[in-house]
């Protein structure tokens, strides 16, 4: 297990994020009051694109059904605005470090 760069500070400012592809996997990097936190960039509930969602907070909503999400814990808050055929599930959480300008994620 080794941290991987994808991204720099510079990209993701205070209050936005910034899906990114690290292996397979499609990864949202969320800004919130300076800190950063990655969880899985596709919605747990039809696969929607998370980063292409809103970021009020720490909370993501996703373009598709409206299903929400905390960036810090990847617990989902709010179920989709459509009635589920399967529960919906938390998010995948990533370990992210800072180094200078560059933002690592920890590769499993």
């Amino acid at each position: 297990m080794s941290y991987v760069k994808v991204a720099e500070k510079s990209q993701i400012p205070v209050g936005a994020m910034k899906t990114v592809k690290l292996g397979e996997k499609e990864i949202l990097i969320a800004n919130v009051n300076g800190k950063y936190y990655a969880i899985g960039g596709r919605c747990t509930h039809k696969g929607g694109d998370l980063g292409k969602g809103i970021l009020e907070g720490a909370i993501v909503t996703c373009p598709r059904h409206k299903a929400q999400f905390d960036v810090t814990t990847g617990k989902s808050v709010s179920k989709p605005k459509i009635p589920l055929s399967k529960p919906l599930e938390d998010e995948p959480v990533y370990r992210v470090k800072v180094e200078g300008e560059d933002i690592l994620i920890l590769q499993e």
